[in-house]
C-alpha cells in the first residue's frame, strides 16, 4: 500500500518519522495498555482494522489503546526517538477508532539521551487540540531545539491508530570527523526527495539493516514506456562519496537487470528542491556507470570504480528498467573533515 504523498504538508514530505518502529523509535511508558499495547501505535504501517477479531481484553485494535478511564486524569505515553533530532511535526492518526478515540490530545518533548526521570524538565510543542474519528490530524511544530524523547498526552483515554514525529535526526559532525560513513541513512538525517515510480512502496530504502521481506524497500511498478526507473536522496551531509551498497534483498523475480547513480552538489539551491532535482537530475555527473544487479543480492561498489566527483549533497539511484531495491547505502567523507 504506498501513501500519496502529495496530500502531506510540507513538514511530512520533506522529513522522516522519528517515531519510527522500523527505525528504532520504541515505547517507554503508558499509563494503560489495557486493550491494545504501546508499540503497535509506532509501526510503519498504515493501521489496518479486523472487524471479527477479538482478543482476551475485548476488540483487537491496531493502535494504543487505553480502558474507559472512570476517575480524574488522562493518559499519556511516552516515546524514545529512534534518534535525537529536531521536530517539525507531528501526526496524530485514529483511523479505525470511531467511538473510541480520545477527545484531544497534547504533546511535550525532552532532551534526556539517558532516559526521562521523575524531574526531567518537558517542553511543551502542542496545546491541547481536539481529535476526531478516524482522521489524520496534522500539527506543524515551530521549535529548533534538540529533543530524543516525546510524550503524547490523550484526553481522556481512548485509543490511537498510529503516531509519527517528523523531523530531521541530529548530525553530530564531531563524533564523525574523517570516517566515511553512509550519509543516506536515515537515522543520519539522509531524505528521498522524490523519485520516477514507489508504487509498491519506498520509505524504506535508506532504514538500518537488511529488508525483512519483498515489501520493506523500494520498488516500482512494471514499465510498459521506454526509460527507466530513478529516486534521489538528499545526503545527510555534504560529502565526497566513495562507496555504494545497492541491496536487492529479497528481490528475486523483480530486480533491477542494472543500476548508475548520478551526483549533484546542490548546496544554496533556492526554491521548489522537488521540482529542481526532478527537472535537472538527467543530466547530474556521473559517478558509478551502469552497473549489473543479481537477484537478493548485497553489491557493493567502491573507489576502483566508483568515480570522485568532489562535494556532493544529492544522489540519483537509476535502475533499469524497473523493479526492486531493498537498501541504498552511500558512503563518504564530510566535506571538509578529510
Amino acid at each position: 500500500m504506498t501513501t500519496d504523498t502529495d496530500t502531506l504538508p510540507a513538514f511530512a514530505r520533506n522529513t522522516i518519522n522519528l517515531a519510527s518502529a522500523g527505525l528504532g523509535a520504541r515505547g517507554v511508558f503508558a499509563t494503560d495498555e489495557f486493550f491494545a499495547p504501546l508499540a503497535r501505535m509506532l509501526a510503519d504501517e498504515p493501521a489496518v482494522f479486523y472487524p471479527e477479531r477479538f482478543d482476551d481484553h475485548g476488540k483487537w485494535m491496531d493502535g494504543w489503546e487505553t480502558r474507559r478511564r472512570r476517575g480524574q486524569g488522562h493518559d499519556n505515553a511516552i516515546i524514545a526517538l529512534a534518534a535525537s533530532g529536531r521536530i517539525s511535526g507531528f501526526d496524530v492518526d485514529t483511523a479505525h477508532f470511531t467511538g473510541n478515540f480520545p477527545s484531544a490530545c497534547a504533546i511535550e518533548a525532552c532532551y534526556t539521551p539517558e532516559g526521562p526521570a521523575d524531574d526531567t524538565e518537558w517542553t511543551q510543542l502542542l496545546g491541547m487540540s481536539p481529535l476526531s474519528a478516524s482522521a489524520h490530524h496534522y500539527f506543524a511544530c515551530d521549535s529548533d531545539a534538540l529533543f530524543s524523547h516525546v510524550r503524547l498526552r490523550i484526553y481522556p483515554d481512548g485509543g490511537v491508530a498510529r503516531f509519527r514525529v517528523y523531523g530531521i535526526p541530529e548530525l553530530d559532525l564531531s563524533k564523525i570527523g574523517s570516517e566515511s560513513v553512509d550519509l543516506a541513512s536515515s537515522l543520519m538525517g539522509g531524505q528521498i526527495v522524490t523519485f520516477s515510480n514507489g508504487h509498491y512502496g519506498h520509505h524504506r530504502l535508506l532504514a538500518p539493516g537488511r529488508g525483512v521481506n519483498m515489501g520493506d524497500g523500494w520498488e516500482t511498478r512494471r514499465r510498459r514506456e521506454p526509460g527507466n526507473d530513478w529516486i534521489i536522496v538528499k545526503l545527510a551531509a555534504r560529502a565526497t562519496v566513495d562507496r555504494i551498497v545497492v541491496d536487492t534483498a529479497h528481490f528475486k523475480g523483480n530486480y533491477p537487470d542494472g543500476c548508475s547513480l548520478q551526483v549533484a552538489d546542490l548546496a544554496g539551491a533556492n526554491g521548489d528542491l522537488e521540482a529542481l532535482v526532478t527537472a535537472s537530475s538527467m543530466f547530474w555527473e556521473e559517478i558509478l556507470p551502469e552497473q549489473k544487479l543479481a537477484a537478493d543480492s548485497i553489491h557493493e561498489f567502491n573507489g576502483n570504480i566508483v568515480k570522485n566527483a568532489g562535494p556532493v549533497t544529492h544522489v540519483r539511484l537509476n535502475i533499469f528498467p524497473d523493479g526492486g531495491v531493498s537498501r541504498l547505502r552511500v558512503f563518504g567523507q564530510i566535506a571538509g573533515a578529510q
